[in-house]
């Protein structure tokens, strides 16, 4: 550590402690050279998660821009917040395990949408209705299809499991 005092580059560490938030660390450290004394923080580096928006502008990730829109497409159902918190939680840890510096927006509303399926479907239709920008009633109906033939599908599934497993008995 070069000293602010002298710019000599040897220096013995006299004492190390915590800061009181715990997020970094206080080095107070002593010059070899003109015996002054000074303090260091020691922090990690964390370089912030950037999100690509429509018009290619960059900005950083805001987990409680997430929590709002989540919010709003939960409002007045019957979702708690907790739910919404560790749906939250899941779309965040997923995009710092892919170890990318930067998503695009469609891949964040994708997250939301496919985990938000599954959690309630009214609150599903409001989210994809704002994410994909319905122009028109159509457009709103063919998002509507697309959910009743996928839980049509998956009632056709279990009942065809149901069928298979009376077979074996």
């Amino acid at each position: 550590m070069k000293c602010p005092y002298c710019g000599y580059l040897e220096d013995k560490v006299i004492d190390s402690r915590p800061t009181d938030e715990y997020s970094a660390i206080r080095r107070r450290r002593e010059c070899n050279r003109c015996m002054r004394r000074f303090t260091t923080y020691e922090k990690v580096e964390s370089i912030p998660l950037m999100v690509i928006k429509k018009d290619k502008t960059r900005q950083p990730f805001d987990r409680e821009k997430l929590i709002n829109g989540l919010l709003r497409a939960c409002e007045k159902r019957p979702v708690s917040v907790d739910t919404l918190e560790k749906l939250a939680d899941e779309i965040e840890l997923q995009i710092l395990n892919s170890l990318k510096r930067e998503i695009t927006t469609k891949e964040i509303g994708e997250m939301v949408m496919a985990r938000l399926k599954d959690i309630d479907e009214v609150a599903y239709v409001r989210f994809a209705s704002v994410y994909r920008q319905f122009k028109d009633i159509n457009t709103f109906m063919e998002e509507l299809h697309k959910l009743l033939k996928e839980n049509e599908k998956l009632k056709e599934d279990e009942q065809q499991e149901g069928n298979e497993q009376d077979g074996h008995k």
